[in-house]
This record gives C-alpha cells, sequence and structure tokens, in this order.
C-alpha cells in the first residue's frame, strides 16, 4: 500500500511538472513588439502596427466596455506570402484566452480585409509565425460599438437595374469610425459596373486608416478587387452579377468620402432575341442592334399588357409572369403553355405611308407537366430552367410536424422512431393558381440514388403501402402520411422520391382527376429532366451509431433490447491500448525507481563496543 501510494504521488508530481513547463514555453512565446499608432481621448479606439519576427506565438486580449461590442478591422496584412495558413496565421477568439470560440482565421492566401465583430466581455488575437526570415507587419485598430447605433445611408442593398449612392453626409466630412457595406445585386447574365465620381479619404500607401474595399462577389469573403483611399475616380467591373462595396474610417482626419454609381451590363451573346422559361416568368432578352436594324427604339416596345415596361441597360428585357402582364395559358394534351406577344408601336414618316417594317415577336412557354422531386435535407428546391422555351415547373418536398403542415422540420438528419408518422408535402412554386399537383409514385430507397433495392409507398397514384395515406388535392401541394420503417441489416437511413404531375384544375379529363390508376396502356408523358432534389436521411434515434450490411427487407416493428451487435469504435479500442500502455510504462518506471533505491540501503551490522 505504500509502494502504490508513493507511485501515486510520483505520478501527479510528474503531471503538474509537465503542465508548468508547457505554461512556461507559452508565456515565453508571447514576446513581440507593437506600437501604438494612435488613439483617442476616450479611450474608444486604438490602432497598433504590429512588427514580427519568424517564430512567433503572439497573444493579445482585448476588454471592452459594459453593453458594448468590439469590431477589429486588419486593414493591412503582411505575412509570409509563401507560407501555409497551418504554418502562418491570424486567429481571432471570441473571450479572454485562445481556448475561446474561434472567430475566424486569416493568412496570407486570403484576399479580403478581415473584420471581426464580438459581444462578449473580451477578445483575443493570436498571430502565429513561420521559420523563414522576411518582412512581416500588421496593422489593426479596433473600437467599440453601442448597441442601437446607426450612421443614416450606410451601407444597404442595391438591386435596380441602375443606381448611385455615397458614403453618409458626402459631400461634407464622413462620421469618425464609420463601417459602412453596400451589396449591389443584378440579375442572371448580368455583371456591374461601378463608377466612382469622386473619392476624397485620408491618404497613405497601404490604405490603413480609411479605406473604401470593393468585392467581386457578394459578401465581404469574395475576392478582392482592390483597395481605395486618397484621391481618384476609379472604376471597377465584376465578374458575375455581385458586387460589394464597404467604406472603412478611423477616428481622425475626416474628409467629404465617395460619391459612386452603378450600371448592370448584359453578358450574354443575344444576336436578337433570347426567352429563357422558369416555374413564374417568361424572361425576354432584345438586343438593341436588332431594334435598331428595323428602326425601332427600346421606348416603342410594349407586350400585351402595356403597363408591363421592360428593363433597359445595353440590352432591353421583359420579365413577364405567367400569371399576369396579359399572357395567356392554355392546356394542350399532355403540355400547358403561356404565351404573350411582343408589339412593336409605328411611328409614321407621315400620316398617310410609314416605311417601318412591322414586326412582332411571339414568346410561347411550353412547361411539362411531369416533374420528379426527391427529399433531401441539405437541399429543399430545385429549379430547372431550359433556354429553348421550354419550361419545367419548380417543385420542392419537405417533412412537416403534424398533418396541419404548419412547421417544416429542418433538423438534419431527422431521428425518427419506428413506427412513427411521417408527414411528407410536395410544393408547386408558381403564381398560377388554377394549377394542381398529383401524387404519381412515391418510392423509398435507402441510399440516395436510388438503386435497388427500393420500396414503393404510392405507384401510378395508388397506395401500396397500409399504412400510408393520401391526402386530398390542394392546390399547389400534394400531401402524404405514413408509418416510418428501416431496411434490415442495412444503414437506418431512408430517402424519399416522388414522381408528381402537374394539372389544370379545370381539366376533368386530366391524369390528376383520374386518380389511382392500376393499369394504363402508355405513361401519359415523359420528361426529359430529372430533379436532384432529395430529403434525408431519416434516421431511427436507437440506430445512431448502427452499421450496414446487405438490405434483404424491410420492419416497422422495434427489434428487441440487445439483438443489434454495435460495431466497437477502432478509435476507442486505440485510445483504450493507448492508456493502458502509458499506465504499463509509468508503472514500470516508478517501480524500477524504487527498486535501485532499495539497493541502496542494505542491512550494515552495528559496530561491537
Amino acid at each position: 500500500m505504500d509502494v502504490l501510494g508513493r507511485l501515486l504521488v510520483l505520478t501527479l508530481v510528474a503531471a503538474l511538472c509537465s503542465a508548468q513547463l508547457n505554461f512556461t514555453e507559452a508565456e515565453g512565446r508571447s514576446s513581440c513588439r507593437a506600437t501604438v499608432a494612435g488613439s483617442n481621448a476616450g479611450q474608444n479606439y486604438k490602432s497598433m502596427i504590429l512588427n514580427l519576427n519568424s517564430n512567433e506565438d503572439c497573444v493579445w486580449t482585448i476588454e471592452k466596455p459594459y453593453n458594448q461590442s468590439i469590431r477589429i478591422i486588419f486593414s493591412h496584412i503582411q505575412l509570409d506570402p509563401y507560407a501555409s495558413c497551418e504554418i502562418e496565421n491570424i486567429k481571432v477568439f471570441d473571450g479572454s484566452s485562445t481556448n475561446g470560440s474561434l472567430l475566424g482565421t486569416v493568412c496570407s492566401k486570403h484576399d479580403y480585409v478581415p473584420v471581426f465583430e464580438s459581444s462578449a466581455d473580451t477578445l483575443t488575437y493570436q498571430i502565429v509565425t513561420g521559420s523563414t526570415t522576411v518582412p512581416r507587419s500588421v496593422f489593426v485598430f479596433y473600437y467599440y460599438v453601442s448597441p442601437g447605433t446607426s450612421i443614416p445611408a450606410c451601407g444597404g442593398y442595391l438591386d435596380a437595374l441602375e443606381g448611385s449612392f455615397t458614403s453618409p453626409n458626402y459631400p461634407k466630412p464622413h462620421p469618425e469610425l464609420t463601417y459602412c457595406v453596400w451589396h449591389i445585386q443584378a440579375d442572371e447574365g448580368y455583371k456591374i459596373k461601378l463608377s466612382f465620381k469622386d473619392v476624397f479619404l485620408e491618404i497613405d500607401d497601404n490604405c490603413r486608416f480609411d479605406f473604401i474595399a470593393v468585392y467581386d462577389g457578394s459578401s465581404t469573403n469574395s475576392g478582392l478587387i482592390d483597395k481605395v483611399c486618397g484621391r481618384g475616380k476609379p472604376t471597377f467591373e465584376s465578374s458575375t452579377g455581385s458586387l460589394t462595396v464597404v467604406l472603412s474610417t478611423d477616428y481622425a482626419n475626416s474628409y467629404w468620402g465617395f460619391s459612386a454609381s452603378y450600371t448592370s451590363v448584359y453578358t450574354e451573346d443575344v444576336n436578337t432575341t433570347s426567352l429563357t422559361c422558369s416555374s413564374d416568368k417568361m424572361r425576354v432578352i432584345l438586343n438593341k442592334s436588332y431594334l435598331a436594324s428595323f428602326n425601332y427604339h427600346e421606348n416603342n416596345v410594349q407586350i400585351n399588357d402595356p403597363t408591363c415596361r421592360p428593363r433597359v441597360s445595353n440590352v432591353v428585357e421583359f420579365s413577364i409572369p405567367l400569371g399576369g402582364c396579359g399572357t395567356i395559358k392554355q392546356v394542350e394534351d399532355q403540355t400547358i403553355t403561356y404565351t404573350n406577344a411582343i408589339t412593336f408601336i409605328v411611328s409614321p414618316t407621315s400620316e398617310i405611308i410609314t416605311r417601318q417594317k412591322h414586326l412582332q415577336i411571339i414568346v410561347k412557354c411550353e412547361m411539362e407537366n411531369n416533374s420528379t422531386v426527391e427529399i433531401m435535407y441539405i437541399t429543399e428546391d430545385d429549379v430547372i430552367q431550359n433556354q429553348n422555351a421550354l419550361g419545367r415547373y419548380n417543385t420542392s418536398m419537405a417533412l412537416f410536424e403534424s398533418g396541419s403542415f404548419q412547421q417544416p422540420i429542418s433538423e438534419s438528419p431527422y431521428y425518427v422512431d419506428l413506427n412513427q408518422t411521417l408527414y411528407v408535402q410536395v410544393s408547386l412554386h408558381t403564381p398560377d393558381p388554377s394549377l394542381v399537383v398529383f401524387l404519381d409514385t412515391c418510392r423509398a430507397a435507402p441510399t440516395s440514388d436510388f438503386g435497388s433495392p427500393t420500396y414503393d409507398l404510392i405507384k401510378s397514384g395508388c397506395i401500396r403501402d397500409d399504412t400510408c395515406e393520401v391526402y386530398p388535392l390542394a392546390a399547389h401541394h400534394g400531401r402524404f402520411q405514413f408509418s416510418a420503417f428501416k431496411f434490415l441489416r442495412s444503414l437506418s437511413s431512408v430517402y424519399l422520391q416522388c414522381k408528381v404531375l402537374i394539372c389544370d384544375s379545370s381539366d376533368a379529363t386530366s391524369r390528376c382527376s383520374q386518380g389511382c390508376v392500376s393499369r394504363r396502356k402508355r405513361e401519359i408523358s415523359s420528361y426529359k429532366w430529372k430533379t436532384d432534389s432529395v430529403i434525408g436521411p431519416i434516421r431511427l434515434r436507437k440506430d445512431r451509431s448502427a452499421g450496414g450490411n446487405s438490405v434483404t427487407g424491410l420492419v416497422r416493428q422495434p427489434e428487441a433490447e440487445g439483438t443489434q451487435n454495435l460495431p466497437f469504435d477502432s478509435m476507442h479500442l486505440f485510445s483504450f491500448t493507448v492508456l493502458a500502455l502509458n499506465v504499463v510504462i509509468v508503472a514500470t518506471v516508478t517501480a524500477r525507481h524504487f527498486m535501485h533505491r532499495r539497493t541502496h540501503y542494505r542491512y550494515q551490522k552495528l559496530p561491537e563496543y
């Protein structure tokens, strides 16, 4: 017992010594040079220039006043351009140490100006450098933001075809500690041209203090096109239909900011006209040079409803809703068509004659009434557009908590019990109120590729599962319910796929009106596309760690406890082996230490007197 006690004491002392050594080593790496570049009297702003050497591990912690948040901006970063992000980086944490929640990581590979905000009591950032000897410096500034404070005319979303915006108070000096973000969004097929009519910000070679950052995308994490300060009139062009503009300023040297305008430019090649059909609209693009060849101007163009006007940029674009602007719907055999007409108003050269050619363009979208939807929680909607005046209705499928179909389930994966009732809804996304959704075939499979085997819940409109119940036709929704099951000796995931038909509710002879048809000579129509929207996986709660073998059938009843042999996790086995090996090593070393000590305490006979 005495030997065991000493063994435990030595083990504890060894662990404490190891922890103390690690702590001391970490403290020894935290000496980095920082020069305070500026601060204001209220101490709610501070900027620093960090000059870094190789093999550094520096940590700074910022404490904020009560009921305020911290905004920290790394406006200039010069690190080793060839070092990987794992070796050389900046990390920002919520809290007073690097054990807090990680807000983000920045390295030389990232092409944006890093900005972080935290409402925690403290914020910590850590800079780690590699072994290469290169010049390194970081300019960082931070300030506190009170809740509810806002700057007028600061940022926003701009989705018009063209427009303009300015910095706050322009042409007067901009407020101090301004941070504004403008998101400019154009339609598909367009790109954005941005022109600054005037820029007047604090001058700095690296734009560290006041700057405008322009990003080629929909967020500040998109690729940085450029960072602007000082004086100038720069212009930029996006590669897609999104552009993001950021204005950031510090507490001093406020000038009048900037004034900018933008316009959307259609980038796709349109020789004459282009028609695209989607689930809710027809999109018509007319080339201006094509109109000019007929001596027409964009102001002379109209559709069936003259009040629905086009958008004009370098092209003329009509966005025609399927249920408005004079669009005519017609049901023909197994298709539904939507038709409109573009006409040109003739401007006579005299009251008697005209030399202009009469031009009319008939636009027609033919929609297939057959659609396939598969459910999976990673995607809810599927949008398929055809460029050849053919369209596909946009449908989606989701699980709901009850038969009221009010609250969709967003869990992924969704865990259920055997025999639990599942409520499924297929939705049609279209403004046409006269369309209905009919569930033709719904099946289940243990994998998302729906390879063999599969299990039919509904086939040809007929119920094939005893627990399945189909709800009556309800406009844009097809609904059914069934009891949860699993595939025997397989992974406990179940994927669902439904093939639906879309019909006009006024057509009494449509396939949707016929209901269950057990046998028919031919399919109503074939479909050219198959959507990839899948719901799943749906898993049993008791099988979260179950393994899988080959599929041989279905089961609905819960299995008896202990009938499943759960596989032993190899990681747990490895961890247990390593732990046991460490215990043996420590015990052996300690035992040898005591044996070594005992060899020095031999029996010695006392001298006789």
